[in-house]
């Protein structure tokens, strides 16, 4: 990335050459990692958009710097800036509310945590990442970049913030190896119980307030491994932490009740967890320690929800730089209709419609983004069959599951059920 002390050209706000080709072939860290959160922290929202330019202005540059130019806006392209949406800001002012609140508690044995929900490219991790960054830079200016808990003489480094996914095939000491890995502590050879202590002193030695783990929708209540990871999370709520999870569609994932409806005992029952015998963790309700909150899409039933995706449509109008006019730019246009239907209002699909139909346009030399032009673009299987606001097309209600056919019983004929009673002697 780059930001506003780069040299540029004054007509095409072009870094030099050099520059353009550090920011292509420079590899950005992992965010999982300390290195790769504090880049991210460090460089988000610092891409200068290329200027946007006409055919004729772009026609008069030298050669050298057409490419320079072409080669840049296509980094402007794929790099849209992440806007403010009524529903992202709805999950950060959740979020900042709740670390305000957890970072001013004194003597309070567990923290409450946020869970955020959404579909597929609906912006939860990028929504979380920002929120939580812009966090820790208020943090770091409050206690001038110094870890307020830090034990004199000793040189960790101090991380507010640290980010995780959750593992695949998640169980209790690969979450712990995942978690230690953030800061690259010695995990190997530890026990369960080890690996848990030194999780508790790795997050309190770096001073970390907010966990991030993400995928958490990867953890299934029918496996009991998965079982035991949700209770050691919520053992991780204890140690002055507020835990974001972030993952789809939550509330079908049974995260936030352990409870199961056994069809034969005509009860709800709760499965055992591994966890209460090996590390003696307690079994609570899970919703009751987490506020649950929906990052939704863009939604036309309203004429607030029209406006909101209105305002998002020119918000990018500008930042593309791909192609002399766009077709949304004409208020006769039916271009937001039109990406309302191939996207459904979904966030990451519209953009992914737009980043992909500006490099078209460019390749193409049409350098118009209209209809036509994206009527080539696929971005999904039959990208969505749904209109925008049907019934089938709610985030909320997650999909129903198939009625299961009856199968044929099994044939008893000549099945042998021991000796026959003598009626007449009973």
């Amino acid at each position: 990335m780059t930001d506003t002390t780069v040299p540029r050209d004054l007509l095409t706000g072009l870094p030099s050459r050099r520059t353009i080709a550090e920011l292509i072939l420079s590899d950005t860290p992992s965010r999982d990692t300390f290195a790769g959160w504090q880049h991210f922290r460090a460089t988000r929202g610092l891409l200068v958009p290329a200027q946007r330019l006409s055919v004729l202005q772009w026609r008069t540059l030298p050669p050298r710097r057409r490419d320079d130019y072409d080669t840049y806006r296509q980094m402007t392209n794929v790099n849209l800036p992440l806007q403010q949406t009524p529903m992202a800001q709805k999950v950060s002012r959740l979020i900042d509310r709740r670390l305000s609140a957890n970072t001013r508690k004194k003597g309070d044995p567990t923290l409450a945590g946020v869970m955020v929900s959404g579909w597929g490219q609906h912006g939860k991790t990028a929504t979380v990442c920002r929120g939580v960054a812009a966090f820790e830079d208020r943090w770091l200016q409050l206690h001038n970049s110094v870890n307020p808990a830090s034990v004199p003489g000793t040189v960790d480094l101090h991380s507010p913030v640290a980010y995780v996914q959750t593992p695949v095939t998640a169980t209790p000491k690969s979450t712990c190896v995942t978690i230690l890995n953030f800061f690259q502590a010695p995990s190997r050879g530890l026990t369960l119980p080890q690996l848990v202590r030194q999780v508790a002193e790795s997050l309190r030695d770096h001073g970390v307030e907010v966990l991030i783990i993400d995928d958490i929708n990867r953890l299934r209540m029918h496996r009991a491994d998965d079982q035991d990871v949700l209770d050691l999370i919520r053992a991780f709520m204890g140690l002055d932490v507020t835990l974001i999870l972030t993952g789809v569609n939550i509330p079908g994932t049974d995260l936030l009740r352990e409870a199961r409806w056994h069809s034969k005992q005509r009860s709800w029952v709760m499965p055992p967890l591994e966890s209460t015998r090996v590390h003696g963790l307690e079994v609570t309700q899970t919703e009751r320690r987490f506020e649950l909150v929906e990052l939704d899409r863009f939604r036309t039933t309203s004429p607030a929800g029209i406006q909101a995706f209105a305002n998002h449509l020119q918000g990018h109008r500008g930042t593309p730089a791909a192609a002399e006019r766009t077709h949304w730019d004409a208020p006769e246009g039916t271009m937001p209709e039109y990406l309302m239907r191939r996207t459904n209002g979904v966030v990451g699909l519209l953009g992914r419609l737009i980043e992909d139909g500006c490099l078209e346009a460019m390749a193409s030399g049409k350098e118009l983004l209209d209809e036509v032009l994206l009527d080539e673009i696929v971005i999904g299987r039959d990208d969505l069959t749904h209109p925008p606001d049907s019934e089938d097309s709610k985030v909320a209600a997650p999909p129903a599951k198939p009625a299961k056919r009856r199968s044929r019983g099994r044939n008893t004929v000549f099945d042998d059920h021991g000796p026959r009673r003598d009626r007449a002697a009973g």
